[in-house]
């Protein structure tokens, strides 16, 4: 009489049990993650922002004094955060239409697992910018909004945000592959993500200004014009001081 044939039990999810282990982790143990322990990952994501994403805003708001620091270090969390939830269900709804089957529940911790990563790495680069920020003339008559140093400091910690979260988006990629088994699927599903944490991503930014403050200005939590110009004209302001 032939045996019977061995079922295979699935495999065990791995443990979230480091930084190093979660830095590390592969396509199929992030999944196992995302499918089976989203509780336990969205609150190692969850500190994970909140501590790199601190760090790297209280580096920023440092220039200018203790206070500004204080503010600068809890709204760079917020906004991240609060970027997370607006994008995790925008994301919902556009994995389904780029061919990913994908929950909002779902959605929502990968988007947060990215901003995790990017976290992470706005933490490791919280020294170089605190050498640009020491490095910077203080802020006086000579040192204004209008000052080629200032403009500098402005793009350079921009551009340290901007890499982190397109480095924290592209980790989801090999991730997304496994889940859809399509890499064009993968990659478009990854540029939408990318473009919606942009435009969203700018927005809250320049509502709640976690960033240096006007130097014009006096130091306060949220700005009474936070909703009158933008973050790419700012930007673009800062770029056109630097370079003329």
């Amino acid at each position: 009489m032939p045996s019977a044939i061995p079922t295979l039990d699935p495999p065990a999810p791995v443990e979230l049990v480091s930084v190093g282990g979660f830095l590390r982790a592969d396509p199929e143990t992030l999944h196992q993650w995302v499918v089976r322990r989203p509780s336990r990952l969205l609150w190692f994501c969850f500190l994970a922002v909140v501590v790199g994403a601190a760090m790297y805003g209280g580096t920023m708001g440092c220039w200018r004094e203790a206070r500004q620091s204080l503010y600068t270090s809890i709204k760079l969390p917020l906004v991240i955060l609060l970027t997370t939830l607006g994008n995790g269900l925008l994301n919902g709804m556009l994995a389904p239409l780029l061919g990913i089957n994908l929950s909002f529940r779902q959605s929502l911790t990968m988007v947060l697992f990215s901003f995790a990563i990017a976290s992470f790495i706005l933490g490791a680069l919280s020294p170089v910018a605190l050498f640009i920020v020491w490095n910077t003339p203080a802020l006086t008559a000579a040192t204004r909004a209008a000052s080629a140093e200032y403009g500098f400091m402005q793009l350079t910690l921009v551009f340290f945000i901007a890499l982190a979260g397109v480095m924290g988006n592209a980790s989801l990629l090999p991730l997304l592959h496994r889940w859809s088994g399509n890499a064009a699927s993968a990659r478009n599903l990854l540029f939408a993500w990318l473009v919606g944490n942009l435009f969203l991503g700018s927005q809250v930014c320049w509502v709640l200004r976690p960033f240096i403050g006007n130097p014009d200005s006096p130091v306060e939590f949220i700005v009474p014009d936070g909703f009158s110009g933008s973050f790419f004209e700012t930007v673009f302001e800062a770029a056109q001081r630097l370079l003329f």
